[in-house]
């Protein structure tokens, strides 16, 4: 990341935080001395997050997809005190879906979390960042599918995750007279349980659904690797490999 150095007791908002990266991300945080407030679909492995990061931490049940909600949970937040210096953009979706066989409620779903989902958590938590004083940051998590060109398996997944990373230059660009620094995030494949995602899909989407547990071979076989990235259009990107959480 570029250099940022958060105070001690700095609030972190950290959004797909039940599990997988998020986790990881809200743990490292924590041990920095940051007090971090979990946001995840699912409010329970929210709350578990929050456990395992201290006893200052918050978590709150957070449906990116939903614009409305994403609103009204910044504003709780603001209500509570939690006005973070780091957002660290994070929930995402994953599916062996193509683009050419995909189901539009399918599609709906992935576009709501992983295109919409960051834009509406930077309206809704960004004005909150902007008013701090001190060191602020911006992270926003993106593949290493979105640094090399979109091949199989998983197109429409890919397709996304490159409008995730592009959303991320955005705000760079956006944020940089402001010197609000960006980070994008680009793991390689991991075994983060992302292919369960859809265990939580909301029913307006077409409901919760089970996906077949060979369905993460993908991961687990590759789990071990990470693709390298590499700097786009002289923009900084993070591939880092995290431990599992």
């Amino acid at each position: 990341m570029t250099a940022y150095a958060p105070a001690q007791g700095d609030w972190a908002v950290i959004t797909g935080a039940g599990r997988g990266i998020g986790r990881w991300l809200a743990q490292h945080f924590a041990a920095k001395g940051m007090r971090i407030c979990a946001l995840d679909i699912d409010a329970y492995e929210a709350e578990e997050t929050a456990r395992l990061c201290g006893k200052d931490s918050r978590a709150h049940g957070c449906d990116v997809s939903d614009r409305a909600e994403t609103e009204r949970v910044a504003e709780k937040l603001i209500a509570q005190g939690i006005e973070p210096s780091l957002l660290w953009i994070n929930a995402g979706v994953g599916t062996a879906d193509t683009v050419g066989g995909t189901k539009a409620r399918t599609l709906d779903w992935l576009m709501g979390v992983n295109v919409l989902g960051p834009v509406h958590t930077a309206q809704a938590c960004l004005p909150s960042l902007k008013a701090q004083g001190g060191a602020r940051h911006v992270g926003i998590t993106a593949s290493s599918a979105s640094v090399v060109p979109v091949s199989g398996p998983f197109t429409l997944y890919a397709t996304t995750k490159q409008m995730t990373a592009a959303i991320g230059e955005a705000l760079m660009a956006e944020l940089a007279e402001e010197e609000i620094g960006v980070t994008i995030l680009c793991p390689g494949i991991l075994n983060t349980q992302i292919w369960t995602a859809a265990h939580a899909r909301p029913a307006r989407f077409g409901g919760a659904r089970s996906a077949p547990d060979e369905l993460g071979d993908h991961w687990r076989a590759r789990g071990a690797r990470a693709r390298v990235g590499r700097n786009a259009r002289q923009r900084r990107r993070l591939v880092h490999r995290p431990d599992r959480s």
